[in-house]
């Protein structure tokens, strides 16, 4: 049976979505955060040896990292579907948005959380000012253009098409929804990012997306 190692409020949610799209039979294995870290707890590294999620368990074969995840499941289990043929310039798209996912637009994403913890994080109060204006100017000269820059790369690559590699919704969107909907937290998308708004709405529209919700339970950021 193949056991999805999922940790509360993390990238594991799109795992759970995938196998929902595809029609998948899995188990569930839940995860808390630590409450006052918010790190994961050291049980999962008992299934992978950096003790992260999302992480998969399939008979004997464990699967880690979110990219290599989704392709290995589309490749055993979808049959044709959610990966364009190879060869084709939209099976090339298909593995440039999954790098480009984790390795181009998430860490922007950690960097700005990090950033916003910093700055509210509790310390004494003379060095309050410090840190703020240390996470201000980190905020405002680096993670703030850079992650403008990227939005308005997808905004401009999701008015072209209604999915990230055509017409047809494949991996690659199910993995570029969580950079997305973390970037919606601080980012007004509807008014500044109107074919980004569409995409989240429509993705949270989908039965197998709302299926995984129910299942793997809500997550925030």
């Amino acid at each position: 049976m193949l056991i999805v190692h999922h940790l509360e409020n993390s990238r594991s949610h799109r795992i759970l979505w995938l196998l929902e799209e595809l029609g998948v039979d899995y188990d569930i294995k839940h995860y808390q955060r630590d409450k006052t870290t918010s790190l994961a707890p050291p049980e999962l590294l008992a299934v992978h040896p950096l003790g992260k999620s999302p992480v998969i368990s399939d008979g004997d074969v464990t699967v880690a990292e979110s990219g290599l995840i989704v392709e290995y499941l589309i490749e055993k289990y979808g049959n044709g579907r959610l990966m364009p043929a190879a060869g084709t310039p939209a099976h090339l798209q298909f593995r440039y948005w999954l790098h480009y996912a984790e390795g181009t637009f998430m860490p922007l994403m950690i960097v700005a959380l990090v950033l916003n913890r910093i700055e509210t994080a509790p310390v004494p109060f003379f060095l309050k000012p410090i840190t703020k204006q240390i996470a201000a100017k980190a905020m405002a000269g680096y993670a703030g253009p850079n992650i403008r820059l990227n939005l308005n790369y997808l905004e401009a690559t999701l008015q072209q098409s209604r999915w990230f590699c055509g017409d047809e919704m494949t991996g690659a969107d199910i993995l570029m929804s969580f950079p997305i909907e973390a970037a919606a937290t601080n980012t007004d998308l509807s008014q500044d990012h109107p074919a980004l708004n569409v995409f989240q709405q429509r993705i949270r529209a989908l039965p197998a997306y709302i299926r995984a919700i129910e299942k793997g339970g809500p997550y925030a950021y």
